[in-house]
C-alpha cells in the first residue's frame, strides 16, 4: 500500500529519470478508444516516496498554445503505448469534463484534488485499500 503522506511531483522537477528511456512517454500524443486525439503528454507526476508514475499530465485543446488546458490522467486509465502514442480507456469528452490542473498554482496536487481526479476516472486512489499498481504499462 502506498504511503499516504507521499508527495506527487512532476518528474522534470526532480533529479530522477524514467528507469528505461524507451518507457518515457512525455511528448507522445494521447488517444481515446475511438481514435480521437485527447492531447499530448507534457509531464509525468510521480510518487516521490515510491518512485512510481501515478499520473500523466496531458495538455489538451487550444490553438498555438492559447486556450490549452492541463489535465491529469491516472496511469490506471492507460491501455497501451506504441512508439508515437498513448491510448487510454476514456473518451476525449470524459477527459475534458474532468478536473483541470494548473501546475503553476499547485505543483504538488493536494489529496482532495487527487481524490476528485481518481473519482472522475472511477479508480481507487493509489493510497486506497486494495489499490494495485498497474505497473508502468508502457511499451
Amino acid at each position: 500500500m502506498a504511503d499516504e503522506t507521499s508527495t506527487l511531483v512532476r518528474l522534470g522537477d526532480t533529479d530522477l529519470t524514467v528507469a528505461n528511456e524507451a518507457d518515457d512517454v512525455r511528448g507522445l500524443k494521447v488517444f481515446d478508444p475511438r481514435g480521437n486525439e485527447v492531447g499530448k503528454v507534457d509531464s509525468l507526476l510521480i510518487d516521490r516516496g515510491e518512485r512510481r508514475v501515478r499520473f500523466l499530465e496531458v495538455g489538451s485543446g487550444g490553438f498555438l498554445g492559447m486556450g490549452k488546458r492541463q489535465v491529469l490522467i491516472p496511469v490506471d486509465a492507460v491501455t497501451g503505448v506504441d512508439d508515437d502514442n498513448v491510448y487510454i480507456n476514456r473518451e476525449r469528452a470524459h477527459v475534458a469534463a474532468g478536473p483541470g490542473y494548473d501546475p503553476e498554482l499547485a505543483p504538488e496536487p493536494e489529496r482532495g484534488y487527487l481524490e476528485d481526479v481518481y473519482g472522475h476516472y472511477g479508480v481507487v486512489p493509489h493510497w486506497g485499500s486494495g489499490y494495485i499498481y498497474p505497473g508502468y504499462p508502457f511499451r
